[in-house]
């Protein structure tokens, strides 16, 4: 899946993705620096009812939060992270095991540890409020 959507509309197309994802549930955010990976990803917890407040994991990895319904859900940002052994540590593998939604920012720091039914996602941008997304 390939679309175009504006930083207006992207409500209309976090709650698209969430559709066309169906059971999948690790879904890494590929992507430059400003590319919208972390504004792509308050979007889906918004549609997801996400009842935390929502902010970059930069500096903590994993943000875990709660929906409305009562299940988790977890942020990771692995910008920070030097390797592999670093993510496990900090408990990457255990989030993508549990059966619940993990937005994962910057995959390319421990490629090895993702399960082969992960969703890539490719987010860039192409104007000043529009974004490109393209799944795969």
């Amino acid at each position: 899946m390939d679309s175009k959507f504006s930083l207006e509309k992207i409500n209309e197309a976090a709650a698209s993705f969430l559709n066309e994802i169906k059971e999948h549930r690790v879904i890494a955010f590929h992507g430059e620096m400003g590319a919208g990976k972390t504004t792509f990803i308050n979007a889906l917890c918004r549609q997801l009812l996400v009842t935390d407040t929502v902010s970059s994991p930069t500096f903590s990895i994993i943000n875990q939060y709660k929906t409305k319904d009562g299940k988790t859900l977890y942020h990771m940002d692995l910008y920070r992270l030097k390797d592999q052994e670093e993510a496990i540590m900090a408990g990457v593998e255990e989030c993508f095991y549990s059966g619940n939604y993990c937005f994962v920012e910057w995959p390319e720091k421990a490629p090895a540890l993702f399960p082969e039914s992960t969703i890539h996602c490719y987010l860039s941008s192409t104007g000043n409020i529009e974004r490109k997304l393209q799944i795969k």
